[in-house]
């Protein structure tokens, strides 16, 4: 035997023995830590990108929840229209006397309103409720 092998024996005895490294005992437990590392890398770039998408989800909700709400208070009716309508009627009430005659069916006409404006309203509200709806889950979804 040459003076090298024996001495490349005695270097694999040394390393075998050694506890630098860690080995695994067999090929199941190199497949579980394999797919430990691998898994994790996975698990932490979708959570890292689920959770950017919450935040553009988040910001754009706000965004459309302002526009909306600016959209919805300029669809109300003017309340100035109803005031005047009773002041007009208590007017004609106290220009009349008390044994004066007062025809309480013109206020209800003041405030009626046609079924597009409704329907307008409706659809107004109903989308920044779901646009609430979606900001509140994706503050949950960051929370989580």
């Amino acid at each position: 035997m040459c003076p090298r092998s024996n001495t490349l024996e005695q270097i694999f005895d040394v390393l075998r023995g050694s506890t630098i490294v860690e080995r695994s005992k067999d090929v199941d437990s190199n497949f579980w830590e394999t797919y430990q590392k691998v898994s994790t890398e996975y698990d932490d770039d979708f959570l890292a990108r689920a959770n950017d998408d919450m935040g553009i989800i988040l910001t754009f909700a706000g965004l459309f929840s302002a526009v909306n709400s600016a959209f919805i208070v300029g669809m109300q009716p003017n309340p100035g229209d109803t005031t005047n309508a009773l002041l007009l009627h208590l007017i004609l009430i106290t220009a009349g006397g008390p044994n004066a005659f007062q025809d309480v069916s013109s206020l209800s006409s003041s405030t009626n309103f046609s079924s597009s404006t409704v329907w307008m309203q409706a659809l107004g509200y109903a989308s920044l409720a779901s646009s609430v709806l979606a900001a509140f889950g994706a503050v949950l979804g960051k929370q989580w």
